[in-house]
């Protein structure tokens, strides 16, 4: 029987800076077990490496006050570490004179959300950039930044290691509660005064484990990129975005260029069979069936899902999604666009009594485990926000 004070589940950037906060508070013993062999496998390593500034988030929400102050920690700790990070800002387009409401109606947010936005006409649009098209406005948020998701993994990881007060155990899985304070892993049993479930795609399965949030399932959604040739990257200069649809939470497919100067084209939001399941025919289990029936149960009951699902399977088609692209870029060309491996899974937090996606962040408490669910985007942009929050409410 191994003794910890705190007990992570998951090494993705909740769980990294989790551990992080309670090792500036002075806190030791601390052990993370991650079920992968390494870290940024998936969603914290599968991201758009956009770090968010707060616009899209109904304020007062936990994604709207983590996400603003999560985004000054972030780019001081990358700036204090010397670790890739752009400041080239983020411009959202409208397409026509039907989506000029829903940007007034974005700005309104913005700014309840202390965050630095503005609406400019299409002649600042093409000082910001210069292939970019825009219906009467736009919005720009100059603390839009782009950064390298697995490089600031790496950098909490080695200082988290350099602490000598955490433990992090890769391939090792979580198996079951046991009581009293006592799970079963991959590596032995673990007795902890406080367990923290940051496991991302299956922490509405190790909640359940323990009795609670059974209201709350996770449906994932397949997202794939494309990208523009390298000769032609000059296209974009950081981040273009529409206008998203208010009724979900996903934020469309947009423009951004990497750290590496890569554009992507991207993510969709196609419902998937499977919590890594990173292509549409494959990451098959049995607990497809009951996914695919929850996919199907939602498509009859909520409009919203049923629209998006709609709109995002055509995606899949390079042609439409090249067509989407274009109202943005009217330049673009489809000689310069071509396919990525750059594919990540977003595990969506559903209430099933209400059959609604869950547009915030979600935590549970149960004795001495807390349980985060719903940790997707901006959960990388918030993080070290977010950990202080649960810090602070949850572990002190």
């Amino acid at each position: 029987m191994k003794e910890c004070n705190y007990l992570i589940i998951g090494a993705g950037i909740t769980g990294l800076t989790i551990a992080r906060e309670l090792i500036l508070r002075g806190q030791e013993n601390i052990v993370i077990i991650e079920k992968e062999k390494k870290l940024g496998v998936h969603a914290s390593g599968k991201n758009s490496g956009v770090l968010h500034a707060g616009l899209y988030y109904a304020p007062d929400s936990l994604k709207a006050k983590y996400c603003v102050e999560g985004n000054r920690m972030l780019t001081e700790y990358c700036e204090n570490n010397n670790l890739n990070i752009n400041r080239c800002g983020k411009v959202i387009v409208t397409t026509g004179e039907d989506k000029l409401a829903s940007l007034y109606r974005l700005q309104e947010k913005a700014i309840k959300n202390g965050v630095a936005s503005r609406f400019i006409n299409p002649d600042e649009l093409n000082k910001i950039e210069p292939y970019a098209y825009t219906y009467k406005e736009a919005i720009y948020s100059p603390d839009t930044s782009v950064f390298n998701p697995k490089e600031i993994l790496d950098s909490i990881y080695g200082e988290l290691i350099d602490s000598g007060s955490v433990d992090i155990l890769i391939d090792t899985a979580f198996i079951e509660p046991l009581g009293n304070s006592t799970v079963s892993t991959t590596a032995g049993p673990f007795k902890y005064e406080r367990l923290i479930n940051a496991s991302g795609a299956f922490s509405d399965k190790i909640a359940h484990s323990f009795g609670i949030a059974e209201n709350y399932k996770i449906l994932p959604f397949l997202g794939t990129y494309s990208k523009i040739r390298e000769r032609n990257s000059s296209l974009v200069k950081g981040n273009v975005y529409p206008v998203p649809d208010e009724r979900t939470p996903f934020l469309g497919v947009h423009f951004t260029k990497a750290h590496d100067g890569t554009v992507y084209i991207g993510p969709t939001a196609i419902p998937a069979i499977g919590r890594e399941s990173y292509d549409l025919f494959s990451g098959y289990s049995f607990e497809s069936f009951s996914i695919l029936y929850r996919d199907l149960v939602m498509f009859f009951s909520n409009n919203a899902f049923r629209d998006n699902a709609l709109s995002e399977v055509k995606k899949y088609m390079s042609s439409y999604l090249f067509d989407e692209a274009k109202k943005m870029i009217p330049s673009l060309q489809k000689g310069q666009v071509l396919n990525s491996e750059k594919v990540g899974i977003r595990p969506q937090l559903v209430d099933w009594q209400n059959k609604e996606m869950e547009m915030d962040f979600v935590i549970v408490e149960k004795g001495s485990s807390v349980h985060i669910l719903n940790a997707i985007s901006p959960a990388f942009s918030s993080s070290m926000a977010f950990a202080k929050f649960i810090a602070d409410d949850y572990l002190s």
